[in-house]
């Protein structure tokens, strides 16, 4: 599934967090490539021990858990600590699957990456290309949101970042175990949870709500990995 999250930070936060991230210090993104994306990432990286960018992922993280929408989509287990990238003077991110499994400094464990999220941090006309091109059965969706928003979709999925060929592209990217590793079990809780909350808002008061709901938790009991 791949979805849309809006307004996960307001502009003025985004703005707080670009004026953050310009002055901190920056690596070339390929000290966090694995050996087969070592020759397709042409980026700009921050470090993972940098505190701006523990300071911001920890906010973006306490905005995210806010929002019903994109809970009720990831149903999440474990995040993986925000990371943040930099795309100008023609820099890509080739063809590429997420690792698997990932191993933060930051937490103790080990994450499976069952979902993808990049948090776009500038808006789409201060930059050409820098497209998000995600490849499914339906084909290629190419991303390009307002400075603010987030997309989800599943970390099977192939994916690559066009060329910035004017103006720079920030973002934040990070991984989550969900609990449900199935994402066409996600995709059936979200959208009996979904279903409910519009008959709520229709009825309160409707009795098959209560039996809905409990299909919707024996559903997720039965399927739920913690």
């Amino acid at each position: 599934m791949l979805l849309h999250i809006p307004n996960v930070l307001t502009k003025a936060q985004v703005q707080e967090c670009q004026d953050m991230l310009l002055a901190a210090d920056w690596v070339d993104g390929k000290n966090t490539a694995g050996h087969l994306a070592l020759h397709s990432k042409n980026n700009s990286q921050l470090p993972q021990d940098s505190d701006v960018g523990k300071q911001i992922g920890d906010f973006i993280l306490s905005c995210l858990q806010k929002m019903p929408l994109f809970m009720a989509a990831a149903l999440p287990n474990k995040f993986y600590p925000p990371m943040f990238n930099c795309y100008q003077h023609a820099g890509n991110f080739g063809n590429h699957i997420d690792n698997a499994i990932r191993q933060s400094p930051l937490i103790a464990g080990q994450v499976r990456t069952d979902l993808s999220m990049t948090l776009f941090l500038s808006e789409p006309d201060s930059y050409d290309g820098g497209e998000l091109v995600i490849e499914d059965t339906y084909g290629e969706k190419r991303v390009k949101l307002p400075a603010g928003d987030l997309i989800l979709y599943p970390s099977t999925s192939m994916h690559r970042v066009t060329s910035v060929t004017k103006g720079r592209r920030l973002a934040s990217f990070f991984w989550l175990q969900s609990l449900i590793r199935s994402d066409e079990q996600r995709r059936i809780l979200y959208d009996l949870d979904q279903s409910i909350m519009a008959l709520t808002q229709q009825d309160p008061q409707q009795q098959e709500l209560v039996r809905l709901s409990g299909v919707y938790h024996n559903l997720l009991r039965q399927w739920s990995e913690t």
